[in-house]
C-alpha cells in the first residue's frame, strides 16, 4: 500500500491526498511534526519537506508535483481524451494554485491589520484570476467532473470555507463564479478524505490563535464587503 507522510495542516499534502481520494486509491498515513522532524524521514527527504509518498515497491517521493505526476501516470488520468494545449494550460492552472498556497498561510498567520491587508491584497489575485476564467455555466473549474485543476485548488478552496465559517471573513467576497465553484469543490466528496479527522481543531488553534483573522468581526466591520452585501 502507498504511504503518504505528512504534516496535519500542510496544503501541499491535501492535494497529493485528494488526488489518490478521487482515484479511489487506499494508502495510509504517517503524520510527522515539522518542528521535530525524525531522522528517517531526513534520511529519505532530500528537501526535508512533506510531502512523502513512498510507493510500493518502497521508493520515497518527493515534491508535490512531481507526486502528483506520478500519480496520474501509475493510475491513469482524471480525464481521458485531454488535447496537449489543454494539458499544458490545466498544468498551468495547477501550478497557480499551488504557487498560492504558502501565500495563503501567510496571510492567514498575519498578527496585525497592516501586514494581513498588504498580505491579503496580494492573495485575492489569484483568485480574481480565476474569476476572470470560469464560465459559470460548469459546476468544476472547466466541467462538471472533477479534473486536476479543481485538486491543485481544493486546498485554497477549504481553507477560505473555514475561515468564512469561523470569522466570517470571506477571501472570495465579491468573486460569485468562484464562491459556486468553491462550493462545488467542498460538496465533492473529496475534501473528508483528504485530511486527518481533526483536521480543523489542528488548522484552527494554528491560524486563529493568535493571529489577526482572530479578530472577524472586527475584519467584516472593517471592510465594506459584509455578508449582507456581497458575501455570500
Amino acid at each position: 500500500m502507498l504511504k503518504v507522510v505528512s504534516f496535519k495542516i500542510c496544503p501541499f499534502v491535501q492535494r497529493v491526498t485528494a488526488a489518490l481520494a478521487a482515484r479511489n486509491i487506499p494508502y495510509g498515513v504517517e503524520y510527522i511534526s515539522l518542528k521535530d522532524k525524525p531522522q528517517w524521514f531526513l534520511d529519505i527527504s532530500p528537501n526535508g519537506q512533506v510531502p512523502l509518498l513512498i510507493t510500493e515497491s518502497g521508493t520515497a517521493l518527493f515534491e508535490s508535483d512531481a507526486i502528483i505526476e506520478y500519480i496520474e501516470d501509475q493510475y491513469g488520468p482524471l480525464e481521458t481524451e485531454v488535447t496537449n494545449e489543454q494539458r499544458a494550460l490545466d498544468r498551468a492552472w495547477s501550478y497557480l494554485g499551488a504557487k498560492n498556497y504558502m501565500t495563503q498561510c501567510g496571510t492567514m498567520s498575519s498578527k496585525d491589520k497592516a501586514t494581513f491587508e498588504q498580505r491579503n491584497e496580494k492573495f485575492v489575485t489569484a483568485f480574481a484570476k480565476v474569476e476572470k476564467q470560469l464560465s459559470g455555466q460548469t459546476r468544476f473549474f472547466k466541467s462538471d467532473s472533477i479534473s486536476n485543476v479543481d485538486i491543485a485548488w481544493l486546498p485554497l478552496l477549504h481553507r477560505a470555507h473555514i475561515i468564512k465559517q469561523h470569522t466570517g471573513y470571506d477571501f472570495l467576497c465579491g468573486l460569485p463564479k468562484t464562491q459556486a465553484w468553491q462550493q462545488a469543490v467542498m460538496a465533492s466528496g473529496l475534501v473528508e478524505p483528504s485530511v486527518a479527522e481533526d483536521f480543523e481543531q489542528h488548522f484552527t488553534n494554528f491560524y486563529l490563535s493568535d493571529t489577526y483573522l482572530k479578530t472577524g468581526l472586527e475584519l467584516q466591520s472593517s471592510t465594506a464587503c459584509t455578508t449582507s452585501s456581497c458575501c455570500g
